[in-house]
């Protein structure tokens, strides 16, 4: 699942790809750019902003696409069969003399002047991965709303900017609270060393094949992916119910010893409260 470390790594291999060399094939196959042509142009860069990619071409020109759930850049060699997916789930063809670069299932992508850059990324928060990481202001943009549940506001890229579906869940065992608690309610020690966790986290995994945040070679992850499996902690079965981050609902792992807080009740709309320790 793509998400700050993941974009980052992603952003390496394209820009050792592209960066430097004149494009010989573009092919943007979504209808508004069907017709735009960039070849001819050197790439400069390709840099990652949170979950965002941004490649930056001659001319001042950005083209800007976004992974999602499942979207992903392959680069293969020229003549080397292409296999990251069918032929209708291509979204984007960056071509060289000796590479190619092919976005599949590309949920976001549109061309954009590089002045422009802000219209794409410009609402995001500090990136945990970025020169612009702002453990302060990212702090204080998770306590804005101290009503909202932990999970929704770490999700929400305007707070900080790479955290996805699975760090949230890990973030939340580690802090010792479930996802549903309201960011206010986190005790005043666990809310002070939020920032620099979710930092350490993605700073471990920044170059990693394989994403791990227990520091342990038989276990990678403490509860995502891991529904009605012992907690590598106390034992108990972890759980999983959905939660969203205000657009869309997503699986969410917690252990109910482990992690105090509200937590979803069968049949029920509303969280219900544990109060911490």
């Amino acid at each position: 699942m793509p998400e700050g470390d993941t974009v980052r790594q992603a952003a390496r291999r394209l820009h050792d790809a592209l960066a430097g060399k004149v494009l010989t094939r573009s092919d943007l196959r979504v209808p508004k750019y069907a017709t735009a042509d960039l070849t001819g142009r050197t790439v400069l860069e390709v840099t990652p902003r949170g979950k965002h990619l941004l490649t930056r071409v001659e001319g001042g020109l950005t083209l800007h696409s976004h992974l999602r759930m499942d979207g992903s850049w392959k680069v293969y060699e020229n003549g080397r069969r292409w296999s990251g997916g069918p032929s209708h789930q291509i979204r984007a063809i960056l071509g060289t003399a000796d590479l190619s670069a092919v976005g599949y299932r590309l949920p976001v992508l549109e061309l954009l002047r590089t002045a422009d850059e802000h219209r794409a990324v410009g609402h995001l928060g500090p990136d945990l991965l970025g020169p612009d990481w702002n453990p302060d202001q990212a702090l204080a943009n998770l306590l804005a709303d101290p009503a909202r549940p932990l999970g929704e506001a770490l999700l929400d890229q305007r707070n900080l900017a790479g955290i996805g579906n699975v760090y949230k869940s890990e973030l939340c065992f580690l802090l010792g609270a479930t996802p549903w608690l309201p960011v206010g309610d986190l005790p005043a020690d666990r809310t002070a060393k939020l920032p620099a966790l979710a930092k350490k986290l993605l700073d471990a995994n920044r170059d990693r094949p394989v994403r791990s945040t227990t520091g342990r070679r038989d276990q990678n992850l403490f509860v995502y992916g891991r529904a009605s499996r012992p907690c590598l902690r106390c034992q108990t079965p972890v759980r999983v119910a959905d939660q969203g981050d205000g657009s869309r609902e997503r699986p969410t792992y917690w252990c109910q010893t482990c992690q105090r807080g509200p937590a979803p009740t069968p049949g029920a709309t509303r969280a219900r409260r544990k109060p911490l320790p």
